[in-house]
């Protein structure tokens, strides 16, 4: 993969900007595979699995930076994440066996979808949800993990808005977001690994930059308003969702 100097600017910009979003409300991630292939022109496949071993770094950072804030609950985490590894392994070898031009598709109604709730929810819930047994937490995680590995999204995008729709706090779903990310990223991996292909280099380089962002995403998250911040988002996968959905639309018909 070879790029000029200003597309790897471009790139290292968007990729701050995605680990910003991800360290502050989670959504985020779902820019990272459209950057890759539309701006570096790397195939679907290469890119999903490239930004899920990016996943494991910025993962690791938000839960550690979340955890020293008291932000997450790591028994509903400890539930969540059972439930994520194997939906993630399945989820990775499904993506593999799917034409790019169906992936692309199903991420651009997930950036859509993210963007939507990220607008109409209003960012200040109160208290726990009432479903937060054992085994709808393994459920969600389970969802969760395929649904990301399939989009190469890490983990967030799927899990922020159910947790908000299902009352969590805000942070409490962020910080969740940040430590579902693990093991969504090393199962997809391993997934990735045995049944596709992984571009490690790309992928470390990546998560180099993006740990920068998820540090001021994370820090930022407890002193600014989530609801600014939502909006701000909701607005911007919006856009890109559009965007997405027309140039993939206008490969399929």
């Amino acid at each position: 993969m070879t790029m000029d100097p200003l597309s790897i600017i471009i790139l290292v910009l968007i990729v701050i900007f995605v680990g910003v979003l991800i360290g502050s409300i989670g959504v985020g991630g779902v820019l990272l595979v459209p950057a890759l292939t539309y701006l570096c022109g790397v195939s679907v496949h290469v890119a999903i699995a490239a930004a899920m071993v990016s996943y494991l770094f910025s993962g690791l950072v938000g839960a550690v930076l979340y955890a020293r804030k008291g932000s997450i609950s790591w028994v509903s985490g400890g539930w969540l994440c059972l439930g994520a590894m194997p939906g993630a392994y399945i989820g990775a070898m499904a993506v593999s066996q799917m034409p790019a031009d169906s992936v692309k598709l199903a991420i651009a109604i997930f950036v859509v979808f993210a963007g939507v709730n990220a607008l109409v929810q209003p960012g200040t819930s109160v208290g726990n949800s009432k479903s937060d047994s054992a085994f709808w937490l393994i459920v969600i995680g389970l969802f969760v993990g395929f649904c990301s590995a399939m989009t190469g999204t890490g983990g967030p995008l799927v899990l922020v808005p159910l947790l908000v729709w299902m009352n969590w706090p805000v942070l409490s779903a962020v910080g969740l977001s940040q430590l579902i990310q693990l093991p969504v990223s090393l199962l997809a991996t391993l997934g990735n690994i045995n049944h596709g292909q992984v571009d490690f280099t790309l992928g470390l380089g990546i998560a180099v930059v993006m740990v920068i962002g998820v540090t001021i995403g994370a820090k930022s998250a407890h002193r600014l308003p989530a609801a600014s911040l939502r909006r701000i988002v909701g607005v911007v996968l919006g856009l890109v969702g559009s965007w997405m959905l027309w140039q993939t639309a206008q490969r399929l018909l």
